[in-house]
């Protein structure tokens, strides 16, 4: 069975245990009204009659100048809610990105990982298409794809067999079968994990996958003790929103100052609550 149909089949099941059971039932919906984000640009989310079943995180006021990488999510559970991570997602677009994340606000049903292609296909289409208002607007050879949970997996998916993908992130998500391992020696962009530490029932995947990483590929692994539902009910997203942002403001944007929490022996998350784990990162 290949890896969609896996997910799909997965995600529809009524009855589920384990593992499967906390990427399909994760209680995630945030706790606190979601401000519009700490970075420079305040952020809100709309939705798109071309774009139907995704939501759109961006700045409210897109400064002349500034361009926009993308950032594909996809939510755990695979669930078509693009609002369900309202509040690490709006941290995300208020340093300076285009978010989609898969599923209408407050939707329901199931996704996949050809959501999160769709999201970055459409991106770069509103970029040079005329009448657009992000036309010009869109950095469009920065790309990132994420997702918690069963949305790490449609991750993972996408950045295999995406030339376009500029780095992977994962978050409380690890691969679940060992058939769908041989998948992570076609990971070619910097991936970064973020896992809730041994209590997140996807500590075990997560830690396997890193084992199995290809020798040369640059890699970071975040372990913070707080579970599988880490810190996205807090307000923007707490300690998993101001980390995931600094991963891609690294990434995409080439910020020294973020690069500096994940890079060698003395790295900024080195000397906290963090378990850090790096490879071939400079």
């Amino acid at each position: 069975m290949n890896l969609r149909r896996f997910v799909r089949r997965l995600a529809k099941a009524s009855i589920v245990f384990g593992l499967a059971g906390a990427l399909l039932h994760v209680p995630v919906a945030p706790a606190h009204a979601a401000p519009g984000g700490t970075g420079p640009y305040p952020a809100d989310y709309e939705t798109s009659l071309r774009l139907r079943d995704h939501t759109i995180y961006r700045p409210n006021t897109i400064p002349a100048g500034l361009t926009l990488p993308i950032v594909a999510w996809g939510n755990g559970a695979c669930r078509a809610d693009g609002t369900w991570f309202e509040n690490i997602l709006k941290e995300f677009a208020s340093h300076g990105f285009l978010v989609i994340a898969n599923g209408r606000p407050g939707g329901f049903g199931q996704t996949d990982a050809d959501m999160l292609t769709e999201a970055v296909d459409w991106a770069i289409a509103e970029n040079g298409r005329v009448g657009s208002k992000y036309r010009g607007k869109i950095d469009t050879g920065r790309v990132a794809v994420m997702g918690q949970s069963c949305g790490g997996i449609e991750a993972y998916e996408v950045s295999s067999r995406d030339s376009r993908v500029t780095t992977t992130g994962i978050f409380n998500s690890g691969l679940m079968s060992a058939a769908d391992k041989p998948m992570l020696s076609r990971l070619r962009a910097p991936v970064g994990y973020f896992i809730g530490g041994p209590s997140d029932i996807a500590y075990q995947n997560a830690m396997d996958d890193w084992r199995r990483l290809p020798s040369a590929l640059p890699a970071f692994m975040g372990n913070l003790d707080v579970g599988h539902f880490a810190t996205y009910d807090q307000p923007n997203g707490g300690e998993f929103g101001r980390v995931g942002s600094a991963w891609i403001k690294w990434q995409l944007k080439g910020d020294a100052a973020a690069k500096s929490l994940f890079v060698g022996p003395n790295c900024g998350l080195c000397s906290t609550d963090w378990d850090v784990l790096q490879k071939n990162l400079s």
